[in-house]
């Protein structure tokens, strides 16, 4: 199939023809990266400090926000850039758009026709920012490497055509993985999962696929178990490593996932490995271990759904500790013991069986002692101590409008960015606030 590109350098339109709208602000503070999913460390967690405690009446400053089509995309961030996986409805456009974290400005787009129908939401993706390319997985398993500076292409694969992938029920929702000089898909299909030189997308490896495993939404996660470097990943079938060094597959655990698998795997330390997903799956903890012959998994402990679970997003390991919004009630932010025991729960309003306070399927970040967290039906932020001990709630701001409020956060530079299915918002959260919007 022959595709037809184009790279606007100019701000045009945003996505589904809406107009960019920029807000002016002082120059942001020093910035750390988040330049793929889950941040730097792949484990959802900024090292950034100075951040505020307590927000204004007025919630924290909204600094500047920019229109996007429908969907859960969440944002990368890199020297400054913010990158974004975008479709433009009315052009039928896959758009991949960088634009400035200081005020919003769209410094270019790189887009190309393909027809995309709405399928609860369309775009899923986190780009990953390298030193010189931005990697981008569409909706529908085309997988490119633009140029981070002027977003021109530099290589693609189709992973339908060239490894025989499926695509996911809901569209592609894993995110790529940088690694070293490499970046690390899971494909399903002809192989499991395939290893690439980011410079030219040369193969590295393919991992072999004897279970005739499918792509899911979950992503790979780098762990080191046994010494050994590998890549987890949970498919519907249940979570596997495999090796970073040449694609062997290394282990495997039997583990049923309903409808979708969407968590990604979490190491928690000293080989142990926690497994969560929706549709009433509920939870595990595998203790993976080396032995003579090879590497070998077992249950350490099992949760059911009403106990805990986490339908989209993959829990933080903190302290200890994990963290989600879980439960069948799809909701409570939850911090979890490595043992499986509840440690506290968010409260839930007398007389609103629904919870007043509930967070749905919102998403959430850990940045200096706190707990960020969205509200996935409403488009409250929540600022939350990361306490193993309580549920303490340190403020509260609308942000945004609501409706499915389940893309990722990214934070730098003391800028939060988070988005519904109608915008993306970056909001001062460290440094001086000026007055509030």
């Amino acid at each position: 199939m022959i595709m037809t590109t184009r790279l606007s350098r100019l701000p045009p339109l945003a996505a589904c023809g809406a107009t960019l709208l920029a807000g002016l602000a002082a120059s942001p503070a020093p910035a750390l990266d988040w330049p793929q999913f889950r941040g730097p460390g792949r484990d959802n967690v900024s090292a950034e400090t100075g951040l505020l405690r307590a927000w204004p009446s007025g919630g924290p400053k909204v600094l500047w926000r920019t229109e996007v089509c429908d969907g859960y995309a969440g944002p990368a961030v890199h020297a400054g850039l913010v990158y974004l996986n975008d479709y433009d409805r009315k052009k039928g456009e896959h758009a991949v758009r960088c634009l400035s974290l200081a005020d919003g400005k769209e410094l270019w787009r790189w887009t190309y026709a393909v027809v995309i129908r709405p399928n609860h939401g369309i775009t899923r993706t986190v780009p990953a920012v390298g030193e010189k390319l931005v990697f981008s997985l569409d909706p529908k398993c085309r997988f490119h490497a633009i140029d981070a500076q002027t977003g021109k292409l530099v290589w693609s694969k189709n992973l339908v055509q060239e490894y025989k992938a499926t695509i996911p029920q809901w569209y592609a929702g894993q995110n790529p993985l940088l690694d070293g000089d490499r970046v690390v898909l899971a494909t399903g299909g002809d192989c499991l999962a395939v290893a690439l030189d980011q410079a030219t997308g040369a193969e590295a490896w393919r991992a072999p696929n004897p279970g005739g495993h499918l792509m899911s939404h979950a992503s790979l996660m780098p762990a080191e178990i046994g010494g050994v470097r590998q890549y987890l990943y949970l498919t519907m079938k249940g979570p596997l490593g495999i090796a970073a060094s040449d694609g062997k597959l290394l282990w495997s655990f039997p583990w049923r996932a309903n409808m979708a698998a969407a968590p990604s795997p979490l190491a928690v330390g000293d080989g142990r490995v926690f497994i969560t997903s929706g549709y009433d799956a509920g939870s595990v903890m595998v203790q993976v271990e080396k032995g003579a012959g090879g590497f070998e998994a077992r249950k350490v402990f099992g949760l059911t759904s009403s106990e805990f679970n986490s339908e989209v997003h993959t829990p933080v390991h903190h302290r200890g500790h994990l963290f989600a919004v879980g439960k069948r009630s799809r909701g409570r932010f939850t911090c979890v013991g490595l043992d499986g025991k509840v440690v506290w729960e968010s409260p839930v309003p007398a007389g609103d069986p629904q919870g007043a306070r509930t967070f749905e399927l919102g998403s959430f970040l850990l940045a200096d002692g706190m707990f960020f967290v969205l509200e996935g039906r409403t488009g409250m932020l929540r600022l939350i101590e990361a306490s193993t001990t309580e549920y303490k709630e340190l403020a509260s701001a609308q942000v945004l409008d609501g409706e499915d409020v389940w893309g990722p956060m990214a934070l730098s530079g003391g800028r939060l960015l988070i988005r519904d299915v109608k915008q993306m918002v970056c909001v001062q959260v460290g440094g001086a606030q000026g007055a509030p919007n």
